[in-house]
């Protein structure tokens, strides 16, 4: 095996193909082709890094040859070469992909150096499309979606910690999304073959909560007919997640606390140590910080939970990402329901970049599935919405405020909600909010929107929206 880069010459001319070659050998592995047939058989066969061909090769046609080369999976970067050179033949040969074109005769030094700039060209694409998918899957896990800045570090947390043993504690407000960190955790923690086993502490009693996560033994209590595996047991070798950690009561917390500590449980009414290899994830939307500053959680047992801490955003935080989550629960809901949603309507994404959602990404999926329910057209459009978005009382309905300056007024984008919507329009609401929150402070406004002040006033100027300052006047003397 080579490692040097492949270069295929296809040319009806024995003479050019000979000379070319010899010209390329000390430096590329060279296959030669004397037409379009021993041209394809070694793309098909060989890994072809360039291909130089004539625009005539006989009775073939060296632009077939380009576009058949072109659909290869692995496809050569393309320099054609002609007798006939012309401006036209020239921007056709590129329009349909070819690096290049040169004219013969042929300088050969000249060649080489478009050979070598193309192994170049080949080399960034590839480098950075590699990039490109280091980023995608750095910045993206199977079931959180978005863009925003405020998910980058969580995303990066999560990659971080998952392969580990520390137990993480994920904040949050309800429908931030906190289960499905917990199970991406879970999922690239090097165990996924293994139960992540999920109990949601609200929903249980003190003693029944007790019993699901150690499990008992029969006769331990009324009702204890037989002997009950517990949740930290069934989840041995896995990963067990707490929703709602701060709704257990302070016996259990004691249970808890030793069973992370020391990786040992006891079923209620037993005496023996059962050894569990167990990984904890919790949650919570409450603040345990202020609740063990209340004495009502044990502070021992929130510095063993938050060995390492997640901070879920909420919607409101990144509105941002509301046109992402929406495509994704249209193609989600529209195969749920047998209908086929491609997009909403032109008019129904102003009401949910102005809501403040604070149900979160849980509100706006059932928001979405309203409208996929209530539309039989095949799009959604505001109607179709549910109709505390666009009237007053909603949880979270606010009034749209006007921006300081007549030149910055909120009702500039809302007007607009008849012509179709796009990202840029949902950039320039979110902008207009932050200037709105912070008094047009725009100091404030970056600080919101998680970008820098220079950022902004970038965004401000594409956007037209930099205010018109009155020339100064000096003060008389």
């Amino acid at each position: 095996m080579t490692d040097l880069a492949t270069v295929l010459i296809v040319d009806d001319e024995k003479h050019t193909r000979d000379g070319l070659r010899l010209s390329l050998e000390d430096d590329f592995d060279c296959y030669v082709a004397g037409n379009m047939a021993e041209a394809m058989e070694h793309l098909k066969n060989d890994q072809i890094d360039v291909m130089l061909t004539d625009l005539r090769l006989g009775e073939d046609d060296g632009m077939k040859l380009l576009e058949q080369a072109l659909a290869q999976p692995k496809p050569p970067v393309c320099i054609m070469m002609t007798a006939y050179g012309s401006v036209d033949t020239a921007v056709e040969a590129m329009r349909r992909g070819a690096y290049h074109f040169v004219t013969k005769p042929l300088n050969l030094d000249e060649v080489e150096l478009l050979v070598k700039r193309a192994l170049r060209s080949r080399y960034l694409e590839h480098e950075n499309k590699a990039l490109k998918q280091q980023v995608e899957q750095k910045f993206s896990i199977e079931g959180i979606l978005g863009k925003a800045d405020a998910l980058k570090p969580i995303l990066e947390t999560i990659q971080q910690v998952a392969p580990t043993r520390a137990t993480v504690l994920i904040e949050g407000e309800s429908g931030t999304g906190k289960e499905l960190v917990a199970r991406a955790v879970h999922n690239l923690s090097g165990r996924p073959k293994a139960k992540i086993v999920t109990v949601h502490c609200a929903a249980l009693s003190a003693q029944i909560l007790e019993s699901e996560l150690f499990g008992h033994e029969k006769g331990s209590f009324t009702g204890a007919q037989e002997r009950r595996i517990g949740r930290f047991e069934l989840a041995d070798g896995g990963t067990l997640f707490l929703d709602e950690i701060g709704e257990i009561d302070a016996a259990t917390q004691v249970k808890l606390l030793r069973a992370l500590g020391e990786q040992t449980i006891e079923r209620v009414g037993g005496s023996k140590p059962i050894k569990v290899d167990v990984r904890v994830v919790a949650a919570t939307n409450k603040d345990l910080a202020r609740m063990v500053e209340e004495g009502k959680f044990r502070e021992d047992l929130y510095w063993r939970l938050r060995v390492v801490t997640i901070q879920m955003p909420p919607l409101r935080t990144r509105k941002g990402d509301i046109p992402v989550l929406v495509e994704h629960f249209l193609k989600e809901l529209s195969a749920t329901n047998g209908k086929v949603f491609k997009a909403l309507g032109e008019d129904a994404l102003a009401p949910l970049m102005n809501y403040d959602w604070p149900g979160n990404v849980r509100e706006l999926r059932a928001a979405i599935e309203h409208g996929v329910v209530m539309s039989n057209s095949g799009r959604i459009m505001a109607k179709h919405l549910p109709a505390y978005l666009s009237q007053p009382g909603g949880l979270g309905w606010r009034v749209p405020a006007n921006v300081s300056g007549k030149s910055m007024q909120r009702e500039e984008v809302t007007s607009k909600a008849k012509a179709p919507l796009d990202i840029h329009e949902a950039e320039k609401l979110l902008i207009l909010e932050a200037l709105e929150r912070s008094g047009n402070n725009r100091s404030e406004a970056a600080e919101l929107l998680n970008m820098s002040r220079r950022s902004l006033q970038r965004k401000l100027k594409e956007m037209n929206m930099v205010r018109k300052h009155r020339p100064r006047v000096k003060a008389p003397n």
